[in-house]
């Protein structure tokens, strides 16, 4: 917080983060990504299906419906049919604000996602309780 009360920047986009995860289609966890250049949003994500594509609340994902000791978090995702918040973020950004951005997401990004952040020009990304650097 500032002197005035106000959240610093990086408490400010992880908020906006918190608020995108809501709309994720995802059973097993809600995550939500902001893609920053210079303090301005240039995208958001969150975790999902392509448009108009069934999705893991309507039970079509076959990873969704596994519980976290049939399948642990971070392992093997070829049962997943949605695109990890991050990506998704990637995927509406135009591709020339994402060289030198900053992402801030809900949960750490995976090791996919981080080789995706990397290759696309991310600078770091912000979760609670860390900083991913590139």
């Amino acid at each position: 917080m500032d002197q005035y009360g106000r959240p610093d920047w990086d408490e400010y986009f992880l908020d906006i983060a918190a608020s995108v995860a809501k709309r994720a289609d995802c059973r097993r966890r809600q995550v939500g990504a902001v893609l920053v250049r210079d303090n301005r949003i240039v995208s958001t994500g969150y975790n999902g299906t392509a448009p108009g594509a069934p999705g893991c609340l309507s039970g079509a994902c076959p990873r969704g419906l596994l519980n976290l000791d049939e399948q642990p978090p971070n392992v093997g995702y070829a049962n997943c049919i949605s695109f990890h918040a991050e990506r998704n973020a990637i995927i509406w950004c135009p591709p020339e604000l994402r060289e030198g951005s900053v992402m801030y997401v809900t949960h750490e990004p995976c090791p996919d996602c981080q080789i995706l952040l990397a290759a696309v020009g991310v600078v770091n990304a912000f979760y609670p309780g860390g900083v991913w650097y590139n």
